[in-house]
């Protein structure tokens, strides 16, 4: 079957002596693995250098009996020149390539992610604040997987949480403080972070951009966020280390 579809380049390698094999996130088919027959020793034979997250316009034989499909055309769309410019940025874009390289099933279709993904590097293009987009790209990454902390309530009382409260990595969301819980990895969260995260969650992506994170919040989000997709992955991303 021949598919045709927009791509965003999540990573590629060699593949013996001229060809290439590409991973792209795509938005009518998730993401999807492919091999560039040629590519090497004929560049011009594709319209792109398929770099990682440029965005394409990929054509490709798909087999049924296997994951890895033919890539005959890949057209480059938008190739984010400014994020290039900036090493900052590239890392951070190199992350959120690994988060959903990990985190997402092979091919099955999720657009709120391809959506989600241009709306982070359309944004960091213009944005100097890398790391407030990191952590909103993280809330909805963790959403859109079903993978999302349970705040709205205790996880283990399930009332309502008015005070300051203590987030379980292990339990999947808040504690309150008369609940035990064995999780050695607890610690506590403000209202403030806790708000944050539910606003992003609800908000499309222009909405969230008008959030305003005090420092306390800034800090609470980079250990929290951090330390849940760990818990999840089984590892850090090798990406994280540079953000």
């Amino acid at each position: 079957m021949i598919l045709q579809t927009e791509a965003i380049v999540l990573k590629t390698f060699d593949f013996r002596e001229t060809s290439r094999i590409a991973h792209f996130y795509t938005r009518d088919h998730g993401k999807v693995s492919g091999v560039m027959k040629g590519i090497r020793k004929e560049p011009k034979k594709f319209g792109s250098s398929v770099e990682r997250f440029s965005v394409n316009d990929i054509v490709y034989y798909q087999y049924r009996r296997s994951d890895l499909h033919l890539i005959s055309q890949c057209d480059l769309k938008n190739f984010f020149f400014p994020i290039r410019q900036e090493l900052p940025k590239s890392l951070a874009a190199y992350y959120i390539l690994e988060l959903v390289s990990v985190m997402l099933p092979p091919e099955e279709k999720n657009v709120s992610v391809y959506d989600l993904m241009l709306d982070f590097l359309n944004t960091l293009e213009q944005s100097a604040d890398i790391h407030t987009l990191v952590h909103f790209f993280q809330i909805k990454i963790l959403l859109y997987s079903g993978f999302k902390p349970h705040l709205d309530t205790c996880v283990k009382c399930r009332r309502i949480v008015r005070q300051q409260a203590r987030f379980s990595p292990n339990e999947g969301g808040l504690v309150c403080r008369d609940c035990h819980t064995p999780d050695s990895n607890i610690h506590l969260i403000s209202q403030g972070t806790v708000a944050s995260i539910l606003h992003v969650e609800k908000s499309p992506w222009t909405q969230c951009l008008r959030l305003k994170l005090t420092p306390r919040v800034r800090e609470e989000l980079k250990y929290t966020l951090n330390n849940f997709l760990v818990f999840h992955l089984g590892r850090r991303l090798k990406s994280a280390r540079y953000l």
